[in-house]
């Protein structure tokens, strides 16, 4: 097999309302509510960085001028961090701020749906296969779930999708991929059903919010018709895409929250919480305390 090309650039839609947690979302960006100390998109950019991405494009909306400005220097706050000698702070503040040139924003106009957004893009990220992270899924693992796709994306080439299990009766929630020849840490794609029907299920393999596609599906998305909701949906266009290209998954076995939902996104702060040394000992002794007169 001929070296495939790099996954240079990855695409985060963040243009979404935020409905499901208003009225915080009223004046802050679902995708800027933190988990912990950092905010819900950080999460899921260093991940990106961890799988050697080195372009960041985000579709934002309306109201989410802020997200551009976190990405971005903030003079008179480094320079109070300077003056008070607060380098501890300044160093992060420094980790987490994208090299000039390598973060890009695009506006999606209207809300039309994930494929409408992703195809938003398509003048940055151009013609070169590319990754697309759902901003509200963020993930715990010792690899990164993109980093071990880009691995297998190195075998397999074609497109990437993540895909977890779950409880073969939750199968209808989700959309689902078939089985077939394994492959590295994943296997061969037989086919994708969008929510099937219960008892339809070609598997209890559902895709998580990681992709990595060929740039062929922007041609796809341009003309595609309205799906489910009303919306262009990236699902009809990566099942055209499939008529003419492989589609392979990478098994993610670590732990994903999803934090547009409310319940996942206590679950990640709890969770992440946990993980740090310097929180861990203040908060797991009230936390068995709560839990144990919850019982």
């Amino acid at each position: 097999m001929s070296e495939q090309r790099k996954i240079r650039k990855a695409v985060f839609p963040v243009a979404g309302l935020g409905t499901r947690f208003l009225p915080a979302t009223k004046a802050v960006p679902k995708e800027m509510l933190t988990v912990v100390d950092k905010p819900v998109i950080q999460y899921v950019v260093d991940e990106a960085a961890e799988a050697g991405i080195e372009h960041f494009v985000f579709v934002t909306g309306r109201g989410k001028g802020v997200i551009e400005d976190y990405f971005d220097i903030q003079y008179e706050l480094e320079q109070m961090l300077r003056e008070r000698n607060k380098n501890a702070e300044l160093t992060l503040l420094s980790h987490i701020l994208p090299k000039a040139g390598t973060a890009s924003f695009t506006r999606q106009q209207v809300p039309l749906g994930l494929g409408h957004a992703v195809w938003c893009a398509r003048d940055i990220v151009g013609n070169e296969p590319f990754a697309v992270l759902l901003p509200d899924m963020i993930m715990s693992s010792e690899k990164s779930c993109l980093a071990g796709m880009v691995d297998l994306y190195g075998q397999t080439g074609g497109n990437v999708l993540a895909v977890e299990e779950c409880d073969p009766d939750q199968a209808h929630k989700y959309g689902i991929v078939g089985k077939g020849a394994p492959v590295g840490d994943g296997f061969k794609i037989t086919e994708m059903v969008e929510k099937p029907a219960k008892g339809t299920a070609p598997s209890n393999f559902f895709i998580n919010g990681r992709y990595i596609l060929q740039p062929e599906i922007f041609k796809i998305l341009e003309t595609q018709e309205r799906g489910a909701g009303n919306e262009i949906q990236l699902t009809d266009g990566m099942l055209a895409l499939a008529k003419s290209q492989e589609f392979a998954a990478y098994h993610f076995k670590g732990e994903t929250y999803d934090c547009g939902a409310k319940d996942g996104f206590i679950l990640a702060n709890l969770a992440f919480a946990l993980q740090r040394p310097d929180i861990r000992p203040a908060i797991e002794g009230p936390l068995k305390k709560l839990v144990s007169g919850l019982l």
